[in-house]
């Protein structure tokens, strides 16, 4: 399979850890994990795998490879004969998306499809409309009761359209004390306001678009592709809101303005725990058209069984998936997606290698490849519906989700900083290594909740996201700083996001050496970490533990 790349295979492992220490000025500790990791850095990023898009050639290629190595090194399958689960996914193409039309004294006649607002629909339908739907503001829609906050108490929204803001109001006010401040919570996320709304039974959910609280302009809102991918459920995906979406802030102070309010003057009010939910004046109503598309995609996932613990579980965790061929494309048409996520899974494949090597561990490593983080983390939400070892008998798990490729780090950044009991565990190993950990430069984003171990953690399993950070050994921290924006400008979620011979991948190797040290230790203990208090995700844990 992977003629075009064969000529790497030799030399790439030396190379990018041996080579490159000559040019250290002192010893750095553990800079070499595995030797082969930089070759199979190299092979998942190749052309020949056509950028790994889900229901293609690529993503049978993909998968066939990851099977390929979890088979030579004799980890157990996920099923009695296959590593494969399958990951059932609809493809939602909105063909047609009318203007949201608005009935009420003083409000516009309608807001412009992807100008003034966004929407879309989730449900496996080729039609929805919804007609006449009265308007209500609801906060920030979030329902938390670790925070003492309920945005929809004592409303009944049941076919109405909500109207909420986006972000927290710890992030509004930037009280350390409200919620956790500027760091973004679980309630934060859009996706988490679609979600309550769908439980309070609204209609349509229209979240306010403001650039600083959802950390990207209106260009990235309207200007990604509006084809959804979802979870094909059996009540095809009815539980959902029948329209989700985004009005600009032009757009919302014009629907505020109509009812004698503000963004500032609803603002105030939001930000009150008092808060109660406020009719607007007017209706809603809109009408989509979709075209549907049923799509088979898989997780791969192998493990090794447990010595003393069996039914005990420890996860790896990394996304397989990228964003295939654009053939409208003149020149190089793959997303070969190396950093975002060839990386992640070398790395996988590395630490299931190293672990076949050790002696048995007492409880259970898992090692799951999953499909479609692209598309909505689709694969991991799965997985976690529908887990190999049951929820509240996982230990914990580790996600890698772009691996570092700028050499050895003085820093680990950790997504969703001060989260878990996981944290002391990887401050220990990393102050081994003459390494500090240190909270991600932007928690306001919200990272942590956009990659696959967001679905587990959810549910309440501790999901660590790490990786090596900006403190460059070599250059300092302002180097270090550089690359990641370079990367985030230039590179990610582009056709260039391609290997590089000439990477530095001995701080890759120094992170999964604490990944392992980190994984090797909760696989060999009685420990069973938690969520710190107050933490969203507490509470879902501390239930499943009783079960």
């Amino acid at each position: 399979m992977f003629k075009s790349i064969s000529v790497l295979r030799l030399g790439v492992g030396l190379l990018l850890s041996h080579s490159a220490l000559a040019d250290s000025k002192a010893p750095l500790p553990q800079t070499e994990f595995n030797p082969a990791f930089g070759r199979y850095f190299a092979e998942v990023a190749s052309d020949e795998l056509q950028g790994r898009a889900p229901a293609t050639v690529g993503e049978e290629r993909t998968v066939a490879y990851i099977e390929q190595q979890f088979q030579r090194l004799g980890l157990k399958p996920f099923g009695k004969d296959s590593y494969r689960q399958a990951v059932p996914v609809v493809q939602i193409d909105p063909v047609a998306v009318s203007a949201l039309t608005l009935q009420g004294d003083k409000l516009p006649a309608s807001f412009a499809y992807k100008t003034q607002m966004m929407a879309w629909s989730t449900r496996m339908q080729p039609q929805v409309e919804v007609k006449n739907s009265e308007l209500v503001f609801v906060g920030y829609g979030i329902v938390a009761p670790e925070y003492g906050w309920n945005d929809y108490k004592n409303v009944d929204v049941k076919g109405k359209t909500v109207v909420m803001f986006v972000n927290d109001p710890g992030f509004a006010t930037g009280d350390a004390k409200l919620f956790t401040g500027k760091a973004m919570t679980y309630y934060g996320r859009w996706t988490y306001k679609f979600e309550e709304a769908a439980r309070q039974g609204a209609a349509m959910a229209l979240i306010v678009h403001e650039t600083d609280a959802a950390a990207y302009g209106w260009n990235v809102v309207s200007g990604t592709s509006p084809i959804r991918f979802e979870l094909a459920d059996k009540n095809k995906n009815q539980h959902k809101a029948a329209v989700e979406g985004w009005l600009t802030t032009d757009s919302a102070e014009q629907l505020f303005a109509a009812s004698g309010q503000s963004i500032q003057s609803l603002r105030k009010k939001a930000l009150a725990k008092d808060f109660q939910a406020i009719a607007l004046s007017g209706t809603a109503s809109i009408s989509i058209k979709n075209q549907l598309r049923e799509i088979d995609s898989s997780n791969v996932i192998g493990y090794i069984p447990g010595k003393t613990k069996p039914d005990e579980a420890v996860l790896y965790m990394a996304h397989w998936d990228h964003f295939g061929l654009d053939f409208s494309r003149k020149d190089d048409k793959i997303f070969n997606g190396a950093q975002d996520n060839a990386g992640g899974i070398a790395g996988l494949i590395a630490l299931a290698e190293h672990y076949q090597k050790q002696p048995q561990p007492e409880r259970s490593v898992v090692f799951i490849a999953v499909t479609a983080e692209e598309r909505g983390m689709l694969g991991s939400r799965w997985y976690a519906a529908n887990p190999l070892f049951p929820l509240n008998k996982t230990v914990a798990g580790i996600n890698m989700d772009v691996m570092n490729v700028y050499g050895p780090m003085r820093d680990v950044q950790v997504f969703g900083y001060g989260a878990s009991e996981l944290e002391p565990l990887l401050d220990k190993y990393a102050k081994a290594q003459g390494r500090y950990i240190a909270p991600e430069p932007t928690p306001e984003d919200g990272f942590y909740y956009r990659s696959d171990h967001f679905q587990l953690a959810r549910y309440g399993v501790p999901m660590l996201y790490a990786r090596g950070g900006v403190d460059s050994v070599a250059h300092g921290k302002d180097w270090g700083l550089a690359q990641r924006r370079d990367y985030t400008a230039n590179y990610y979620h582009k056709v260039n996001d391609e290997f590089s011979p000439a990477w530095d991948l001995r701080g890759s190797q120094q992170d999964l050496w604490l990944f392992y040290l980190v994984g090797q230790e909760l696989a060999n203990s009685a420990l069973w970490p938690n969520w710190y208090e107050g933490k969203e995700f507490k509470a879902a844990r501390d239930l499943s533990l009783q079960q």
